[in-house]
């Protein structure tokens, strides 16, 4: 047995998954969540342009807040 076959024999099927959401749920609410998601997707794409080299450096950003 390799290491991907034991990974996937861990994985949850279908009726595990719509348990993990029901609890969920359960614990952030239902508003609760598109604000998680949202900043989940906004810590993705500073980090995609951060490894992109795409910052401003940080002399600009300080004129910013000043302004």
């Amino acid at each position: 047995m390799n290491f991907l076959t034991i990974f996937l024999g861990f994985m949850p099927g279908g009726s595990e998954w719509i348990l993990i959401i029901v609890v969920v749920l359960l614990l952030f609410g239902g508003k609760k969540i598109p604000e998680l998601m949202k900043g989940l997707g906004s810590g993705i794409n500073e980090f995609k342009k951060a490894s992109k080299g795409e910052e401003q450096p940080a002399d600009s950003k300080k004129e910013e807040t000043k302004e």
